[in-house]
């Protein structure tokens, strides 16, 4: 028998959003389940996977353009399947406390291919973030890493669940 196999897209700025997508395909890996993590900007078809998790960053209330751009080329096949949308980007302690509604056009696009769910986690601003305004908004103790992995897992496990008791 064929294992479920799972693509794991993602748009990111500065790498804190990949680091995510990569710890979902880990702890779904660990489940038993073939995934792969890709750049969105990379996807070029979605047809030989069994479902699609696709992830971006958000910016000034913005999806990542390549995670738009993504579900944009794939929409047609991506509502043929499962798929589970995340965002990152909060840099404080907020996606911890409760659930973060999607901005306004991660949640059409839930709308648009069907998804069954949504979770926003934290980001990351850190020092080594490139870039002046994140410099600066590190230099006035606006930064930090607020991803957290068992909670990353958790909702990649949960998604697990769902993917192998459905088959």
């Amino acid at each position: 028998m064929r294992s479920t196999r799972v693509l794991i897209a993602y748009g990111s700025k500065h790498g804190a959003t990949q680091e995510i997508a990569e710890e979902i395909g880990e702890a779904l890996r660990s489940d038993g389940i073939d995934a792969e993590v890709m750049s969105a900007d990379r996807v070029d078809d979605v047809s030989d996977y069994d479902a699609v998790i696709l992830g971006g960053a958000v910016y000034a209330g913005r999806w990542h353009v390549d995670a738009r751009r993504c579900a944009r080329r794939h929409a047609g096949q991506l509502r043929q399947r499962p798929v589970w949308l995340f965002s990152s980007g909060p840099v404080d302690d907020s996606a911890e406390r409760r659930d973060i509604a999607p901005v306004r056009g991660v949640a059409r696009w839930m709308q648009r291919l069907g998804a069954r769910e949504h979770i926003t986690f934290g980001g990351a601003l850190t020092a080594e973030t490139p870039g002046r305004i994140a410099r600066s908004l590190v230099r006035q103790g606006k930064g930090g890493d607020f991803r957290n992995p068992e909670r990353i897992r958790r909702w990649a496990d949960h998604i697990a669940t769902e993917l192998t008791s459905s088959t």
